[in-house]
Formats: C-alpha cells, sequence, structure tokens
C-alpha cells in the first residue's frame, strides 16, 4: 500500500522555538493512521504544518508525490487535503445546510454539490431533519457531525480530524470513532490525531506517539499498546 503522506525529517517552529523536531511518518491509502500524544506534544502544529498554515522550517512533506512543503494553504486544500479542526469550528450563523455548501466551494457543479449534500444527510440523517437550523444553536455532537460533513463536501483524498472527542461525552465520541470507521470504507484515507488512545487504536491500521515535538514510537495498534513509549508520552 502506497504512502498519500510522507512527513521526511520536519522541524517547525514558533518565535524560533522548534515545536516539531525532526518528525518522520507515513499515511498509506486507504488506512486510518492515527497521531497520539499529550497536549503540548505537537500534535496540531504538524497539522498546522501540513496545511501551511505553519510552514515547515525544515524536512519535506510529500503529498501523493508531490512536495508540498512550500505552497500556499488553498493549494494544499485544492490538492486533495479536507481538515476537521478541533473544537469543531461551525459557522455558528449559518444553517447546517449552508455551513455544508462552505465545504464544497471549489466545486463548480451545482448537481455534484447537490448530489455530495444528499451523500452527507445519508451518512448522518439527523442533519437532514435539520438542514434549515443554525448551526450555532446545535448541540456539541451534532456540531461535530456539521464540521465532519463539511470537511467531506470537497470530495478529499485525505482527511485530517483534530481531536474529534474533544468536549464530548463517551456515547457521542463512540458515534464519531463509527463515523470515522465508516469514511474509511468508503476510501477515504483518514489521519486521525486523538488523545483518546484505546477508541482511536480500535479503528486505526497504523499509528505514532509523538512526545516533546519528536515521533517516540510507531507501528501497528497492538505494537504500540505494548509499547512503554505509549504510557511515557501520556503519563510522563
Amino acid at each position: 500500500m502506497s504512502a498519500v503522506l510522507e512527513i521526511e525529517d520536519v522541524y517547525s517552529a514558533y518565535d524560533k522555538a522548534d515545536v516539531l523536531q525532526g518528525v518522520s511518518l507515513a499515511v498509506k491509502a486507504g488506512s486510518i493512521t492515527c497521531l497520539l500524544g499529550s497536549n503540548g506534544s505537537g500534535k496540531t502544529t504538524l497539522v498546522r504544518s501540513i496545511l501551511g498554515l505553519t510552514p515547515a522550517r525544515a524536512g519535506r512533506i510529500v503529498f501523493n508525490g508531490a512536495d508540498i512543503t512550500r505552497l500556499p494553504t488553498h493549494r494544499i486544500i485544492a490538492a486533495g487535503i479536507a481538515c476537521i479542526p478541533e473544537g469543531r469550528k461551525v459557522f455558528p450563523k449559518l444553517t447546517v445546510e449552508e455551513n455544508l455548501l462552505v465545504g464544497a466551494y471549489r466545486e463548480r457543479s451545482d448537481k455534484v454539490t447537490q448530489a455530495r449534500v444528499v451523500d452527507i444527510y445519508l451518512i448522518f440523517p439527523q442533519l437532514a431533519e435539520r438542514r434549515t437550523q443554525l448551526a450555532g444553536t446545535m448541540s456539541g455532537g451534532e456540531q461535530a457531525m456539521v464540521s465532519i460533513g463539511r470537511g467531506l463536501m470537497c470530495a478529499p483524498k485525505l482527511l485530517l480530524i483534530d481531536e474529534p472527542s474533544l468536549g464530548l461525552s463517551p456515547r457521542l465520541v463512540k458515534e464519531n470513532f463509527n463515523i470515522i470507521k465508516q469514511i474509511k470504507e468508503r476510501g477515504i484515507t483518514v489521519f486521525l490525531v486523538e488523545q483518546n488512545v484505546h477508541q482511536t487504536l480500535a479503528i486505526s491500521q497504523h499509528g505514532y506517539v509523538l512526545s516533546k515535538g519528536r515521533v517516540a514510537a510507531g507501528g501497528t495498534p497492538a505494537e504500540l499498546a505494548d509499547r512503554a513509549e505509549v504510557r511515557e508520552a501520556y503519563f510522563g
């Protein structure tokens, strides 16, 4: 299975202080690859570097064989990467359907756009029932559905999902992880950035642990679960 995304010895900095220090990893096509790590480990910085929001100071980021390290964010998104941001970040004063349509802003065919909306409503029947409701008036779980649906509206080749369990009840976390499995089964490659170890490893095919800006461990879920580095990265 070939890699859709390759991170090669990446350093990223804020104010000249490196947050990421030589990070290397690969996301294989058609897989769910996870990135685990505690707060402050550098997970979100890596997402921002992939998207060009915090450009890598050194190293390479390769997507579908093309070097995207120095590309502006809009070109990275156009290449086929979508992101579900930490904290969901819906547009609160837009309706559910308007939020979804924002995700398809690059699509010029109204027919294709409407077909994608229908597809999202098949995945999330609750959103179909509330298509005219303002997103800001919805529960955290419903906003998570809107955010994931919006990300899928651009038909991405790679979906980055940053902390999907953040602020959700255990029941909604379980629902969200089931949805992420469905996304993978539709042939979309997923890079899942999370702190929730057990549920993340349960749906992933491969994973990495980030600790203090470095990759502390990598392997299959079974291999990671047995590694002392996983416990160290989370608990001290």
